[in-house]
């Protein structure tokens, strides 16, 4: 077996309409926005399960012993290059915006959707844009917090 390279192998959408968070269609794919090409390298932030430990020890063990508590996530955002002209996703992305960040793995990010194909859905919301503050060599940025409104379907599988 072979490591999988992530560069160029993420891709991420933003879809306002999901019928079912463990099978999203590839009509409902396709009608969301594509957000990888503006997005920085380092963009994607937060999109990581922490699992809490629920200590289990007893009185009479030498060992310290957990259990699996609640997964949570925290400090999820979206880091953005600010384009000139009309910005789709800037003038999308606005605080309270409901929808859902569809992020697929391991594929080619110019690939399309396709039936079969394995994605992680984020229930969301929208937090208010924030810009990074301006630094020499570089591009204008900002940054999306985004708020997930419930629990995620981490090995959703796309429907036809």
């Amino acid at each position: 077996m072979a490591d999988i390279i992530s560069d160029a192998n993420t891709r991420v959408s933003w879809v306002s309409s999901i019928a079912s968070i463990a099978a999203p269609t590839v009509a409902e794919l396709n009608a969301g926005i594509l957000l990888h090409s503006i997005m920085t390298a380092d963009g994607l932030v937060g999109f990581r399960p922490e699992t809490a430990d629920i200590p289990n020890t007893k009185l009479d063990s030498d060992f310290n012993t957990v259990d699996v508590g609640r997964t949570n996530l925290s400090g999820t955002m979206l880091r953005f290059f600010k384009q000139d002209g009309t910005d789709t996703i800037y003038d999308t992305l606005l605080k309270g915006t409901a929808g859902y960040v569809v992020i697929r793995r391991s594929v080619a990010a110019a690939t399309a959707w396709t039936a079969a194909q394995k994605v992680q859905v984020y229930p969301s919301k929208c937090g208010e844009t924030a810009w990074l503050d301006p630094e020499e060599n570089t591009d204008e940025r900002y940054e999306v917090p985004i708020k997930v409104t419930s629990k995620p379907n981490l090995r959703a599988t796309v429907a036809a």
